[in-house]
């Protein structure tokens, strides 16, 4: 039988954010309005610019080139702003994808 292991968040992680109590019921009932809120999640692979003469001549087999490299981490955006690096996976017959890299909290808000 396996030994198991307690593990520790980090203590940033286990403080509750500026100004919000963590045992407060308003602040439980606030934090459970905001978990039924539907958010758009993509996960971009790269881009590119292109002009649109170039856009009118793409038919089935046309290869764009992207700004990426084989391998580097896709990019994980909640409604438009990078939350996360991953990494394609499968899922069954499914693409699913790891996330290998949050974004720090505050970079997140600065980019609102």
């Amino acid at each position: 039988m396996a030994e198991e292991q307690e593990t520790q968040m980090p203590e940033e992680a286990q403080m509750p954010a500026a100004g919000v109590e963590a045992s407060s019921p308003a602040s439980a009932e606030n934090l459970r309005v905001l978990e039924n809120i539907d958010v758009m999640l993509s996960v971009e692979v790269g881009n590119t610019e292109l002009k649109i003469r170039d856009l009118l001549r793409l038919n089935e087999g046309s290869v764009i080139e992207l700004d990426r490299l084989a391998g580097d981490p896709l990019d994980i955006m909640v409604n438009g702003t990078m939350i996360a690096k991953g990494e394609v996976v499968m899922v069954g017959e499914r693409f699913g994808v790891r996330f290998t890299e949050i974004v720090d909290p505050e970079k997140r808000v600065e980019s609102l």
